[in-house]
């Protein structure tokens, strides 16, 4: 028998993970809508495989689509680890020389590191446990592993 305690603490999970996936989901969807169409003021798809070379095309796709994934609730273990790989390769190529801490004042010369470990933080999380109770894919008629349940 389940005790109200377990289930109340159930629940909590299941939405803070609800949370934490609509809010990333969220970012990550509007950071890859910059780099793919262009929104926001990005620069588009075609501007940013131009900055990024071919690799532009799945850091692109894996953050609008990653993002899509968390949102819903499909594909979300798969979408955090992607993103994770994304913001570990944005650290060690663009940030890591600019430092840890975000751009506050203008005076350094780009954005630190700080926000991609915060995300990587709350991606992990969801990698972890999994995307919680309130996902589409709990509703899709997908193969399912006794162990994930």
């Amino acid at each position: 028998m389940v005790s109200e305690t377990a289930v109340r603490r159930g629940s909590a999970v299941d939405w803070a993970l609800l949370i934490a996936r609509i809010i990333t989901g969220l970012v990550f969807m509007a950071h890859g809508s910059q780099k793919i169409f262009g929104s926001f003021g990005g620069p588009g798809l075609g501007g940013f495989v131009q900055m990024m070379g071919p690799l532009g095309y799945l850091v692109a796709a894996g953050e609008f689509f990653g993002g899509l994934g968390l949102l819903v609730g499909f594909l979300s273990r798969f979408s955090a680890a992607s993103i994770i790989v994304i913001m570990l390769g944005a650290i060690a190529m663009v940030h890591v020389n600019v430092g840890f801490f975000m751009n506050w004042s203008g005076k350094q010369g780009g954005e630190g590191y700080e926000y991609h470990l915060l995300a990587i933080a709350v991606l992990a999380i969801i990698l972890i446990v999994g995307p919680g109770r309130f996902a589409i894919a709990r509703y899709l008629p997908l193969p399912r592993k006794a162990f994930l349940e």
